[in-house]
């Protein structure tokens, strides 16, 4: 690592973005969310129990909350092989030109039972107490279905029409990978002939602070790409029979020798494109103890380097830094016997893997029968897997207009915006066929890193104060896209 290299650490935070003002009402923006919230519009892992009516409900409320918006863009209600999604096309003055989509879901997580009681606010009330709205949604990700229809309607209050078209993408079972729902869209919209999308935009992490080692400052990150996605269930069957009268090893013992050697062989560290583009935004504001390592990181040749096992030894002591940096393997679900006498013959366990860029379905799937090295086992990939999406440009104008949404959005002393890696996934993984410039940003603001365990956990909220800023970032991407 050379000194050259740490002394061009220079910063490429935005400068000279002034914030803009628009005049929404919090409060009335909180009812409508409110209201939003009490459909419970649940995606459960068992596709055989789906509150249709909660759908159509929630559907049916959106055409009454916001009728201009309903009087001119077209409505569909698509979705395979239920049809509960909803896509919206914003004709726009061009329509040779690529389009925009905007994206979020409809559908929740349920409620983890037992855990009913902990939450201070029924999750489907919609309560707004204490500064908050309550609720499932509020966050993940009803929020953003609400945020960016505030801000159509009000730009359609101004007689603004976009150049080019703009379409809202409302999945139905983004909670379960969204097969029904985004993917589908994404597929009719490419029969339809939409070969190129300038630029998507779908969930990912909120506007807060402490959400990297080493920064106190709040950070808002767009997400360039994703984890890919899969799935592994091991199945060993057997002869079963009476516990009196156990074999040498057991299905549940031979299963469970095949988790431990998986869980005992990590995939490997690296650092990818994603994090070198992080470390190349972040750098000049983290410690400058660091800067020689980070530089040796960002602006490397890309391979494996001295640099790059430092911030590797640096990262891997937080669970949300290390899962940037590896395939992770996760342990989720075992079933086998049901009676305490009798030995089943059957065991399965699942296992989840979310795929780092450089692996792929097939290589993790590989990989795991070489580990497990047992033919008693089986080994098999669920339905829903998909491989790493491409990374998107985090130094183009496609990125720039997103973080200057944000700082028109948010005026935070010591804001900084980073490109980063998403761990977990969203909906916009299905456009990356059609789509170069796809990022993910929940345009959110929360008190604290802390928040993020509200995502999927007890006591899912928003303040109620920071629902104008969702919707004016909305807002004003709505405008700087015509600089496209």
């Amino acid at each position: 690592m050379s000194t050259d290299r740490s002394a061009a650490f220079t910063s490429l935070q935005m400068q000279g973005v002034a914030k803009m003002d628009l005049r929404i009402d919090a409060d009335a923006a909180a009812q409508r969310l409110s209201e939003a919230i009490r459909f419970k519009s649940v995606s459960n892992q068992d596709r055989s129990d789906f509150d249709e009516g909660a759908f159509t409900d929630f559907h049916a409320y959106l055409q009454e909350t916001f009728p201009r918006l309903h009087a001119a863009l077209k409505r569909e209600v698509l979705g395979d092989p239920r049809a509960y999604s909803l896509l919206y096309t914003w004709t726009g003055q061009d329509p040779s030109l690529p389009p925009v989509v905007l994206m979020a879901h409809l559908d929740v997580v349920p409620v983890v039972p037992g855990t009913e009681d902990q939450w201070e606010h029924d999750a489907f009330s919609g309560d707004i107490a204490d500064g908050y709205v309550w609720g499932r949604g509020s966050l993940d990700d009803k929020v953003m279905v609400l945020a960016i229809m505030e801000a159509i309607e009000m730009r359609l209050a101004g007689g603004f029409q976009p150049t080019r078209t703009t379409y809202l993408a409302f999945g139905q079972d983004e909670e379960v990978m969204g097969p029904e729902g985004a993917q589908h869209i994404a597929k009719v919209l490419q029969e339809r002939g939409v070969t190129e999308i300038a630029l998507v935009i779908d969930e990912g992490l909120p506007v807060t602070a402490g959400l990297f080692p080493g920064i106190s400052d709040p950070i808002a990150l767009i997400g360039t790409t994703e984890k890919g996605y899969l799935t592994l269930e091991l199945k060993v069957a057997g002869p079963g029979g009476h516990s009196a009268m156990p074999p040498a090893n057991s299905n549940i013992g031979i299963l469970a020798q095949a988790i431990t050697k998986v869980e005992a062989s990590p995939f490997p560290f690296r650092v990818t494109q994603a994090v070198r583009d992080q470390m190349r935004y972040l750098g000049s504001d983290l410690p400058e103890s660091w800067h020689a390592m980070l530089a040796g990181v960002a602006f490397g040749d890309g391979q494996a380097s001295t640099a790059d096992q430092q911030l590797i030894a640096s990262m891997t002591s937080r669970p949300e830094t290390r899962a940037m940096l590896h395939t992770t393997t996760a342990v989720t679900m075992v079933a086998g016997g049901v009676k305490e006498n009798v030995l089943p013959p059957v065991a399965t366990a699942m296992i989840n893997f979310r795929i780092l860029h450089g692996d792929t379905v097939e290589s993790v799937t590989e990989d795991v029968r070489r580990i497990i090295g047992d033919d008693r086992v089986e080994v098999m990939p669920g339905p829903q897997t998909i491989d790493p999406p491409p990374v998107a440009d985090a130094f183009g104008r496609e990125y720039g207009l997103i973080e200057r949404s944000i700082r028109q959005t948010w005026d935070l002393p010591g804001l900084l915006v980073s490109p980063y890696l998403v761990i977990g996934g969203a909906d916009a993984k299905w456009f990356a066929p059609i789509a170069k410039n796809v990022y993910r940003f929940t345009a959110v603001r929360v008190e604290s890193a802390a928040d993020a365990a509200r995502w999927h956990g007890v006591n899912e909220r928003v303040l109620v104060s920071e629902l104008p800023g969702t919707i004016a970032f909305f807002h004003q991407l709505l405008g700087n896209v015509e600089e496209l």
